[in-house]
């Protein structure tokens, strides 16, 4: 039996700021830094196997949140195991602490989540973050490149899934990727391009696409439930996650404050109506959403206030079941359909 981990507490005098900012020195704009284990389920080295991978995530963490969906909508709880993170980080990064809706991590073993990555990859000083796609018989990462986890799950893991929905229909992958370009770039993105933009130039440039690209969804989602019709696909489950965070920090945190989440009827409505599924509504935690932005960016907020409000009712009526001709979870997968996004897989 292995002694249970964990961090000692968050320590900003001893250990200092997660990062004073979020953009290189002398960087025109935001840039995000490389997601370098790029392993793929179904390949060689990693094939798919219930009750072998474990999901080192974060629920504040946008890009983490995807893939707790992505397992929950699938029915992969018993299939892939999930280790919480503590929203809160100091110098040390992620940590894993005993806390509301976070604790020790008793699958890995380890204090910190820089451990996982030194481990796999001794000497490891790069970037450290979260969603992880750990391989408990190796002890080694199979990804930290949160778009390939996602469609893993989605792809890999069928022959377990308790609800064979398809997120990433083969006919329809093309036309998702085409409009993911543009929200990853403008509205995923764009908001950490607004809040850290280097420049007035830089967040002018990133305040006018973002918004570009919420009008063209607002007109969008006018006469469609979804944003590929009658289905929830990964093309929503990546918007989702950051509509869901919007007004509640993105707006003054951010200075992404041209409009609301609320003042857009049709997006306001359709976040509302996946907040209602329980695979949304349950992965999402604000208080450690609120915590993690306020208290971790303080290059934006140096007392690390937390805001008290905006107060919001996410479970307020949406409207929007007449917008779909039919279930929107009646697109199962059948013997023999499940194609992989990749081939040989």
């Amino acid at each position: 039996m292995k002694t249970i981990t964990t961090a000692s507490p968050v320590d900003f005098d001893t250990y200092g700021d997660y990062g004073t900012s979020m953009t290189s020195p002398g960087a025109a704009a935001f840039e995000r830094p490389p997601y370098t284990f790029r392993g793929r389920i179904g390949s060689q080295r990693f094939p798919a196997e219930s009750r072998r991978y474990h999901l080192y995530a974060s629920y504040a963490c946008p890009w983490a949140q995807r893939a707790l969906i992505v397992r929950k909508l699938k029915g992969l709880e018993d299939v892939i195991s999930v280790g919480i993170v503590d929203p809160i980080r100091d110098g040390r990064g992620w940590a894993f602490r005993e806390g509301p809706g976070h604790g020790p991590d008793t699958v890995g073993h380890f204090a910190l989540l820089r451990d996982v990555y030194t481990s796999s990859r001794p000497g490891y000083d790069g970037h450290v973050s979260v969603p992880v796609l750990w391989d408990t018989f190796t002890r080694r990462i199979v990804s930290n490149n949160f778009p390939d986890i996602t469609t893993d799950l989605n792809a890999c893991f069928n022959a377990w899934a308790r609800n064979r929905v398809e997120l990433y229909p083969p006919g329809m992958r093309s036309d998702i990727d085409t409009l993911n370009r543009r929200v990853y770039s403008t509205v995923n993105n764009g908001v950490y391009r607004c809040g850290f933009a280097p420049s007035q130039a830089a967040y002018d440039t990133a305040v006018s696409e973002l918004f570009a690209t919420l009008d063209d969804l607002e007109e969008r989602l006018s006469s469609r439930r979804y944003l590929f019709g009658d289905h929830i696909t990964e093309a929503d489950v990546r918007l989702w996650v950051t509509l869901v965070r919007f007004d509640v920090v993105y707006v003054t945190h951010f200075k992404t404050n041209v409009r609301r989440l609320v003042d857009y009827p049709n997006l306001w409505g359709y976040t509302r109506d996946l907040y209602s599924e329980p695979a949304f509504r349950e992965t999402t935690n604000f208080d450690h959403i609120k915590r993690h932005y306020f208290v971790t960016h303080s290059a934006l907020n140096p007392r690390r206030i937390v805001p008290a409000g905006p107060l919001l009712d996410f479970s307020a009526p949406h409207d929007r079941a007449h917008l779909s001709e039919r279930d929107p979870h009646a697109q199962l997968i059948r013997p023999g359909d499940i194609v992989s996004p990749r081939q040989g897989v």
